[in-house]
């Protein structure tokens, strides 16, 4: 995974967030000329650096960037030094040549993962500004590091696996993780409520262009098995059974509206099931009528 966690807007966001990557300096972090910073005096010298670097900046609007912070994450089981060595590549690669960058690897959870913080001003004076279509290099150029050094690693777009939901943005999920609803969760939620409710069906013109495409996906896929099917090749008619079988794991297309109506009616069915059960608690029980015969 290579993905864009956020921007530094002004100086202190950008000490705090270096402060936050090394640890407040317990972790060790690698510029883009190969030095090392180790402690918090390491942490001090680079924040100073680029506290007076920003300061020369005076062609950056008031809303732009200082820096642009990037994760490189692989999943549990990957090897961890690997995963810094290509990141450390990667980073030559992608941005030695024109920005200054420090990164950090973290391994206090079960994912290895680096985290590269790149200034946005670039010697030749221009900022960057990735697109959708960088952000897709950038990866292919992480797998492909990765695969250098013998870890399995493609970079293929999650449209291509069937995935169809964006993942959330870091802010997102660390209020989630505080156990704060995002207004962007309370809004949805808020919307499919109102359109159950109303016994409405609203249009989500951009939920059938979705699926639409995956229609588009998956047959494409299927095609190419079929075709494959027709060589004369061995080989080939396994490479065929793969596809088929690829495609039949995919996942069912699934919307965040989707995902909202389901945990909806999941809510409703666990509330009636409660109802239910606390009335056949309050009912009295049954009085046994003594067997005469007995």
């Amino acid at each position: 995974m290579v993905k864009i966690t956020g921007r530094t807007k002004d100086v202190a966001h950008l000490k705090s967030h270096l402060a936050y990557i090394t640890r407040n300096g317990e972790l060790d972090g690698e510029t883009e000329q190969g030095a090392t910073l180790v402690g918090r005096s390491g942490l001090k010298d680079l924040q100073q650096r680029w506290e007076d670097d920003a300061g020369l900046d005076d062609k950056r609007r008031r809303d732009g960037s200082l820096s642009i912070n990037i994760i490189l994450s692989m999943p549990a089981g990957t090897d961890a030094v690997a995963v810094k060595d290509s990141a450390r590549a990667f980073a030559v690669e992608m941005f030695g040549y024109n920005h200054d960058y420090v990164f950090v690897q973290h391994l206090d959870n079960k994912h290895p993962h680096v985290h590269l913080t790149v200034r946005s001003l670039g010697h030749d004076g221009k900022r960057l500004n990735p697109r959708k279509a960088d952000l897709q290099a950038w990866r292919e150029r992480f797998a492909g590091e990765l695969r250098l050094r013998g870890i399995a690693a493609e970079a293929t777009p999650r449209r291509t696996r069937g995935r169809v939901r964006k993942g959330d943005r870091g802010a997102v999920l660390a209020m989630r993780k505080r156990k704060v609803t995002p207004d962007v969760d309370r809004l949805a939620r808020e919307e499919v409520l109102s359109e159950v409710r109303g016994g409405r069906a609203a249009k989500h013109p951009w939920d059938e262009q979705i699926r639409s495409r995956q229609d588009v996906i998956r047959r494409r896929y299927l095609d190419y098995a079929a075709e494959l099917q027709r060589s004369e090749a061995p080989s080939n008619h396994e490479l065929a059974r793969q596809v088929r079988q690829f495609v039949d794991d995919m996942p069912t297309v699934e919307t965040r509206r989707d995902l909202l109506i389901k945990e909806l009616n999941e809510y409703s069915q666990d509330r009636q099931r409660n109802v239910e059960r606390s009335i056949q608690a309050d009912q009295p029980a049954k009085r046994r009528t003594p067997d005469r015969n007995r």
